[in-house]
């Protein structure tokens, strides 16, 4: 390369202080060392980059072009040393965590806010996905952590349980369901639209698991209900509005549908086999890949969430 930072950062302070003795006094050097570094830096570019013939030192067109980049890099190069100097106290470069979209967002969102707010340089990717494709994803990417409903445990996995949640069975009070007395038999739900979210898990085609095996799938992750006709929809927040349009039934978490149930745009659908259901979260992390400050941090401020 025709340049380097020190001289960059000579011209830089030249500038800034008005005077080549200035700008060594800022810098504790001899006036001559940065009065060569300058000099030097015009030669490799070829260009005249200050004009020496004034009481203060100015630039050229030239010179202000060149600075006005020098400066961009300079203050790029004083980000990577203070990156270094934070990953070798233990802050990681990166840090990937995968969230089940049945999950209240607001608390992992605060708790990276909070990061944020406390300057953690770790570069924090968040990722959204549903039912298997949280475990998919985790695994597929060597995420670091995983907010996930449910999930398949191994000696290599140390899960930690987070705050219970509540989902409920809802109709629209205008759909042919809510008309009904008394609770629901399975085969009469099973006689219309279920609504559920689509698997993430990119899982592909069946292969030897064979149907039967999706189905046990799809009944431990989603409670589904078995009916032939089901729509699977991209996450719940379209599941909601798919709910208070009538278009069918189906779970949802309590904290997305408690407004639309105290209103009555929606009803809780009562069925034989119960109407609602309780599970319990996990915070998951690798056994084999310790989490650096940032990780361990993030688990604090979730867990603060958790207790509040």
């Amino acid at each position: 390369m025709k340049l380097d930072l020190e001289s960059l950062a000579a011209l830089d302070a030249v500038i800034r202080q008005g005077s080549f003795a200035r700008a060594a006094e800022a810098l504790h050097k001899v006036t001559s060392a940065v009065s060569y570094q300058v000099k030097k830096l015009e030669d490799q570019l070829g260009l005249p980059l200050v004009d020496r013939s004034a009481y203060r030192v100015r630039l050229t067109p030239a010179g202000e072009a060149v600075l006005a980049e020098g400066r961009r890099l300079l203050r790029q190069a004083h980000q990577v040393e203070a990156l270094a100097q934070h990953l070798a106290s233990g802050w990681e470069a990166k840090l990937l965590v995968v969230v089940d979209g049945i999950l209240p967002l607001a608390d992992t969102l605060r708790a990276l806010k909070r990061l944020n707010e406390e300057g953690v340089p770790t570069r924090v990717q968040l990722k959204i996905e549903f039912l298997g494709g949280v475990q998919y994803r985790f695994e597929k990417e060597q995420a670091d952590l995983m907010l996930v409903k449910q999930y398949a445990p191994s000696s290599q996995l140390q899960a930690q349980a987070q705050t219970e949640l509540e989902c409920v069975l809802c109709v629209s009070p205008e759909h042919p369901l809510a008309a009904r007395a008394g609770p629901a038999a399975l085969d009469e739900l099973q006689a219309h639209v279920e609504l559920s979210v689509q698997d993430s898990s990119e899982r592909g085609e069946r292969g030897e698991r064979g149907e039967r095996a999706e189905a046990l799938d799809s009944h431990r992750f989603n409670h589904s209900f078995g009916g032939e006709r089901v729509f699977y929809l991209s996450g719940f927040v379209a599941k909601r509005q798919a709910l208070l349009m009538g278009m069918g039934f189906g779970w949802m978490p309590r904290y997305l549908v408690d407004d639309a149930l105290a209103s009555g745009e929606l009803i809780e659908l009562p069925f034989e086999g119960g109407s609602r259901f309780r599970f319990t979260p996990w915070l998951v992390q690798r056994v084999d890949r310790p989490l650096g400050r940032a990780g361990r941090r993030l688990i604090e401020l979730l867990s603060d969430s958790a207790g509040a």
